[in-house]
Parts: C-alpha cells; sequence; structure tokens
C-alpha cells in the first residue's frame, strides 16, 4: 500500500497547479491519496506563544509525517514560491517530530509563463533544504502557458509533459 499527499500552493479549486496534482495522482496509482489544506492563519510567533501550533498546521504536519511520498505543485507569483506555500512551511517548521526528514518529494509548477515556474521550483526547493527531505532532481516537471495544456476534463493534453510527469511519479514511487 502507498499513501500520496498531494500539496498546491494555490488555493483555488480550479488552479491549474490543482489540475496538475490531480495528474500526478493518477499516475502515481497510490492506494490512498490525500490533498492538504493550506488555509492556515499567517504565521505569527505570538499567536504561537499564546495559543500553541494550531489544529490545522499540526493536521497537516501529521499528514506529511504519514504519507509515503509528498508531491507539491506551486505556481510562480513574482518570480518565487507562493505565499501561502511558504506560510505552510513555515508553520510546519514550528512542529516537532520533524516530519519532512527523509520524506520522498516531488515537486511540479503549473504557470502562465513559458518558464513554467523554474523560479518558483528552486526557491521551494531553497525553503525545503533546511528540513532534509528527500528531494527529486528531476526530471523537472514545468508546465507552462498552462492555460493551453490540459482538456476540458483538467487532464494534461500535451503529451511531453505527460511523458514527464510519468517519469517522474515513477522515480518518487521508485523511492517508497
Amino acid at each position: 500500500m502507498s499513501s500520496l499527499l498531494l500539496i498546491s500552493g494555490s488555493l483555488r479549486q480550479g488552479s491549474f497547479n490543482r489540475k496538475l496534482l490531480a495528474e500526478a495522482a493518477r499516475l502515481f496509482e497510490a492506494d490512498h491519496v490525500v490533498t492538504a489544506d493550506l488555509r492556515l492563519p499567517l504565521y505569527d510567533g505570538d499567536l504561537e506563544d499564546a495559543e500553541g501550533i494550531p489544529a490545522e498546521v499540526q493536521a497537516l504536519a501529521d499528514q506529511i509525517a504519514a504519507a509515503d511520498a509528498v508531491v507539491i505543485s506551486t505556481p510562480e507569483y513574482n518570480k518565487n514560491l507562493s505565499g501561502v506555500l511558504k506560510n505552510a512551511l513555515d508553520w510546519v517548521s514550528r512542529t516537532k517530530g520533524g516530519p519532512w526528514a527523509g520524506k520522498p518529494v516531488a515537486i511540479l509548477s503549473a504557470t502562465g509563463g513559458r518558464a513554467g515556474g523554474e523560479r518558483a521550483q528552486n526557491s521551494l526547493r531553497l525553503c525545503l533544504q533546511p528540513f532534509r527531505p528527500d528531494i527529486l532532481q528531476g526530471p523537472e516537471v514545468l508546465v507552462g502557458q498552462c492555460s493551453d495544456q490540459f482538456d476540458a476534463n483538467g487532464a494534461l493534453s500535451n503529451e511531453r509533459y505527460e511523458a514527464v510527469l510519468t517519469t517522474l511519479m515513477q522515480a518518487l514511487k521508485a523511492r517508497i
């Protein structure tokens, strides 16, 4: 049995990053798939001191710890990962147990621009580095001009992107 956690750096239900994650889950063929909810309060040390780790943050940390592998897909906002995703990483870093340590992680991105989120992926790798996950180095899945890459049902319509995503999901599955 394999469990896969999907984390989208976009909160929008119809986001292309969520569509890309759905395709990743389909190609990974996990027995159990969980989609993380990043609707978290903004990280605030005073809030943490007064109330401790919010329940929704602890739930996310527990999901990371329980998953056999994690796939993160991020949009690129102002040449960086999304604030929503960075906030989640900051909160989870405050939980006990180091849920990311040694965890196989694949990184994806879908963006409106031609580069497909390369800068966002680079910044995400830097943000994850202190947590010591097992980040796959490739192949890179950088879906550019994303509004043209999915069909009406949300499936990837570009065979090249699907082939690269398939290879990445096979590599991720091999790490567990």
